[in-house]
Formats: structure tokens, sequence, C-alpha cells
């Protein structure tokens, strides 16, 4: 039978087409909203908080993978689900795509020796999200903080520095968000290096990440004491019922977070 060669090319070449565009459909469509993949990363390179960079970057390939499924989700999709999955998802974006600049370069001292003086490690175009390439100054305040105004999303945003909240060992999950961002509250509160009540020099030391943020804690609960009461160690309510307390910020530690060997 004699076959139109240009017919063949063109056949071959939609059904190509077709099948690409397909795949990518079912990829978004399918993207795994338990975050299994990132969670089997969490759990096997971060403990108490610190990561283990130096084997997450001879093993990087679970991680690339993840944030490729990312990278995969149409805007349209993300539109569609739920605020707590696409806040969820958003989260671990930003968390996992952080890792990953940090296994670029790794190895590293802090995360503020990658870049330049006039283009730091926030400004660098590493995030692939919605068809585009983005910063990771752009995820968090184009978007995160822009379309979700809960000021929980700072313990929950770790820019791979000691003097961050604790990264979790697990991935952020829509049914358990809620659940999971108290709790990170809690334990960045409850942690004296970085926040504590001095009762008797009616003084509250804060992590500076309440004055850069502050605003976003008082738009909602009127002061930043007013938001963080709820997350305390019981030992501190009670000094922090006196009147007129003096608020001091720490200094805050750069030095990477990661295990030491």
């Amino acid at each position: 039978m004699i076959r139109n060669p240009l017919f063949a090319l063109l056949r071959s070449s939609l059904f190509g087409g077709l099948c690409f565009a397909t795949a990518a459909l079912l990829q978004a469509a399918e993207f795994d909203q338990d975050h299994e993949p990132l969670r089997g990363i969490l759990q096997t390179y971060v403990k108490d908080g610190l990561v283990d960079y130096a084997a997450l970057k001879t093993r990087r390939q679970p991680l690339d993978q993840y944030l490729a499924e990312v990278a995969s989700v149409a805007e349209a999709d993300f539109k569609g689900w739920t605020e707590p999955r696409r806040l969820s998802f958003l989260l671990n974006a930003y968390n996992a795509y952080t890792l990953q600049l940090i296994i670029d370069h790794y190895p590293v001292k802090s995360i503020k020796d990658i870049g330049s003086f006039f283009k730091g490690p926030w400004d660098q175009p590493v995030v692939r999200l919605f068809g585009r390439t983005l910063t990771l100054n752009n995820l968090e305040h184009d978007i995160i903080r822009k379309d979700y105004p809960d000021p929980r999303i700072h313990f929950a945003l770790v820019c791979a520095a000691r003097g961050c909240p604790p990264l979790r060992e697990e991935a952020y999950l829509a049914a358990r968000l809620d659940e999971q961002l108290d709790d990170q509250a809690r334990q960045f509160l409850a942690t004296p290096t970085k926040n504590r009540v001095d009762a008797g020099a009616r003084t509250v030391y804060l992590s500076p990440i309440f004055k850069w943020y502050g605003a976003d804690f008082e738009k909602k609960h009127g002061s930043v004491l007013a938001a963080l009461q709820p997350y305390w160690p019981k030992a501190s309510t009670a000094a922090l019922a006196q009147e007129s307390l003096k608020i001091r910020y720490d200094d805050y530690d750069w030095s990477l977070n990661q295990t030491t060997r």
C-alpha cells in the first residue's frame, strides 16, 4: 500500500502532541495531595528541625522529582482546589525549593552566601510554578502573603537558617493544616533562644521575624503579643498578663540549619 509521507508525518506529530498534552494534564490532575514524596524526604533528612544537606545532595533525585511535579501543576487546576490545599501546596513548595537552592550550592555556611550583594538568595530564579520562573521572594510576598493573610505562615516558611522556625519532619497537609500551623507556633515560642519572657524585667524577647512581619500579625489580632498569646508555653502566660511589657528583639542566627556530623 502506498503511504503519503507528509500525511504520516502530520499524523505522527498530531498523535505525539496529543499524547504529550494528555500526559501533562494527567500529571497535573493526579498531583499527590498527600505530598508523599516530600514526606519521605523530610523524614529521611530532617531531625529536630535541622537538615542533613550533605546526604540530601548525594541523593537529590526524589526532591528534584517532587519539584518537577510541583512545576507541572497548572494554575487553573490549582485555583480549583480548596484553600487549605492551595496553601499547604505553596508552603511545601517554598520549603522544598529552599532545600533545592541549598544543595545546588552546598557546602555553604549560610543561605546568605548564595547570590550576590545585588541579587541575594531570595531573588534567584529558582521557583518553577504555573508555567513561570519565579524567586522565593515572589513566592512568599507576591503569592503566599498576598493571597493567604494568615500570620501563622511565618511559622511554616523555613529559610534554611537556624533563626527560622523548625523545619517539620512531615509535609503540610490540607486536612491537618490548622493543627500543623498551631503546632509550629507553639514550637517556635517554646524555644528560649528565639523567644522568651523575662517576668522580672517585664520584657518579652522575640525573634526579629515579629519585627519584620509585625504588620501581618497586627492586621489580624491588633498587636503581635495578642497574636502570640494562645501559643506561649503555660509557664509564660502569667508574665504575659502584666501590663506595659516591653518588647526586645534578639539577633537572628543566619547560620545554616544543618545537622552536625
